[in-house]
């Protein structure tokens, strides 16, 4: 058997972080057995389903690299293949016309609440053939009425549903759309499904499915269902946590490779190992290995992982995403050093890759100020004599490397005879136009003799406005 697992998200919003860290185990499982992924865009809530919504999901699992091996289907294109197995249904007596107002429902449930009993559809139509001519109807599944559905769970073990406690299902509605849960139902048996990893608020729905998967003649899937994530408070993930949409973690600078390692940890473990790649993944995943319980998500773990990866992944691997934050803050780096090589000189110094554009600016243009508080300390007219000796033999030396620029440095502290700070410190507000950078030798040798030089005069500008002020 070919294990086939799926993601079937409704496009009513963005991809959240519950519904990425489902596709993760459904996809990880998929692979780790060497099966397929199926991604499934449940969209037959027309009112809600909006097409940035769909394009939000593809959005995310592509930045996550979730590759799906067949799909996208959308449920809106397949209503004609519903309906046809609804029709077999009624024709088989396992589904029947219900002509029930729905007020006469609400009536009835009403009255059942009051009573301290399940309000519930009391089966009022299931085996009448009176009916009306000229009234709307919905079409309601037969549920069998006796025994019960047991679900062997990979996360939660056995769960057993007497029948008893369900109802019968509306599998079509009065405006003729077929409902959700009987289009899960008929795809996942089209679609060879296997493995059915969801939410754990699906497990009310799941013996509904399994009866109507049983009806329709069709294999009954394997099931895992996850428990709900939890925000640093306890209380459920939402806005008021931070980013829940996975788009906004990649706005904020995270890497995916960060944000797929949390996710997998959030539920799932292998011995004490905190740090995983996407291969280590999906060979020691296991739906049989994934807690049932509620996960906390702790926002100071992700970004320690964050900085693990920037600080340990090549560096034309960063690059490939953090492009994306230096064309949002306008910096162009098309001229000046590879980001490549400014990458691997300030991944130490970030959390994100937000940060780690902001404070590379300095390398691809020029500063609009100074920062305040560094150029009060280390500009002042002291450092005049200081800074014009640098520039002058930085500007000598034949050979633009590290080694050649620090010991040009260290000469002019000799020569002018001060510490290296009285030089060092000038030298590096008035490159990066502020008081923290890499070691100025690495700084400058990603910069050419002619933009060294131009800030130089920028700073001693400065210090000159200053002493005739």
């Amino acid at each position: 058997m070919t294990v086939v697992t799926r993601f079937a998200p409704s496009p009513t919003g963005y991809l959240h972080v519950g519904g990425a860290r489902t596709a993760l185990y459904s996809w990880l499982y998929a692979k780790s057995q060497g099966g397929e992924f199926v991604l499934r865009i449940e969209d037959t809530d027309l009112e809600r389903s909006t097409d940035d919504a769909k394009q939000a999901i593809l959005d995310g699992m592509s930045w996550l690299g979730l590759v799906h091996d067949k799909g996208p289907f959308y449920q809106t294109e397949r209503f004609d293949r519903y309906n046809q197995l609804i029709d077999e249904l009624l024709e088989k007596g396992l589904a029947y016309k219900c002509f029930m107002s729905s007020e006469e429902l609400d009536s009835i449930r009403e009255a059942q609440e009051k009573a301290g009993e399940k309000p519930r559809y009391p089966g009022t139509w299931r085996d009448r053939t009176d009916h009306p001519n000229d009234q709307a109807f919905v079409i309601r599944f037969k549920n069998p009425l006796d025994g019960e559905v047991v679900i062997r769970d990979h996360v939660r073990g056995e769960i057993k549903i007497a029948n008893a406690e369900l109802d019968d299902l509306i599998i079509k509605r009065s405006d003729g759309a077929p409902t959700y849960n009987f289009c899960v139902v008929v795809d996942d048996w089209d679609m060879g499904i296997t493995h059915v990893v969801r939410g754990e608020d699906h497990i009310n729905n799941t013996p509904r499915q399994i009866n109507i998967l049983k009806a329709l003649g069709a294999p009954i899937p394997e099931y895992a269902h996850v428990s709900m994530i939890l925000g640093d408070d306890g209380k459920k993930l939402s806005k008021r946590h931070g980013a829940v949409s996975v788009m906004q973690y990649r706005d904020d600078g995270y890497l995916p490779q960060a944000v797929l390692n949390y996710l997998v940890r959030l539920g799932w473990s292998h011995g004490d190992q905190e740090v995983f790649s996407v291969e280590e993944m999906i060979e020691h995943f296991s739906l049989d290995s994934i807690s049932k319980s509620a996960s906390a998500f702790n926002t100071e773990k992700l970004n320690w992982l964050n900085e693990h990866y920037i600080k340990t992944l090549p560096a034309s691997e960063v690059a490939e995403y953090a492009q994306w934050h230096f064309d949002e803050q306008g910096i162009d780096t098309s001229v000046g050093p590879a980001l490549e090589s400014v990458i691997a000189v300030q991944a130490e110094r970030v959390t994100t890759l937000k940060e780690l554009a902001a404070i590379s600016s300095y390398f691809y243009s020029d500063y609009d100020s100074f920062d305040e508080k560094a150029a009060k300390k280390h500009l002042r007219p002291v450092a005049k004599t200081a800074l014009e000796t640098i520039k002058k033999n930085l500007m000598n030396i034949a050979q633009w490397n590290p080694e050649s620029i620090q010991a040009c440095i260290n000469d002019t502290a000799e020569e002018l005879e001060v510490g290296m700070g009285k030089i060092g410190m000038p030298l590096r507000v008035a490159v990066t136009g502020g008081g923290n950078s890499p070691s100025l030798d690495i700084t400058l040798n990603l910069m050419n003799k002619e933009q060294v030089a131009q800030r130089i005069d920028k700073a001693l500008i400065y210090i000159a406005n200053r002493e005739n002020s």
